[in-house]
């Protein structure tokens, strides 16, 4: 499956039904988390943004592990809260900058159609 952008409107439907390859190719970054951060899916368009090896950073925590400078209410605040109440869907403008340039990134963060995770989306801009 070629997919070449993706609107928020089709984004949970498309995600649900791609494999692990198919989301590897996403011409953006695709971070799937369980409840608790849990790094479950880590694709190589994110890994060229982070310049992290997908393999290394899969089963860690994303906010303590992957990602410290998420680490606050701005970004783990907002995801938290999604998952207490059940309901993720929210973009904004972020920063990544541990151990690497700072690098701008707008991120989108929703609750997967199917099963009990969240995935954030992120775009350099």
């Amino acid at each position: 499956m070629q997919v070449k952008t993706l609107t928020p409107a089709d984004l949970d439907n498309v995600l649900s039904r791609m494999d692990a390859a198919e989301i590897d190719e996403l011409p953006f970054g695709a971070i799937q988390l369980d409840k608790s951060g849990k790094i479950l899916t880590y694709n190589s368009a994110e890994a060229d943004i982070t310049g992290r090896n997908p393999a290394a950073v899969i089963g860690k925590d994303f906010f303590k592990d992957v990602a410290p400078c998420t680490a606050r209410p701005a970004f783990q605040g907002v995801f938290q809260q999604g998952v207490l109440n059940g309901r993720l869907d929210t973009l904004f403008d972020y920063t990544f900058d541990y151990n690497m340039k700072p690098t701008q990134v707008r991120v989108h963060m929703k609750k997967a159609l199917v099963g009990d995770t969240f995935w954030i989306i992120v775009r350099r801009i």
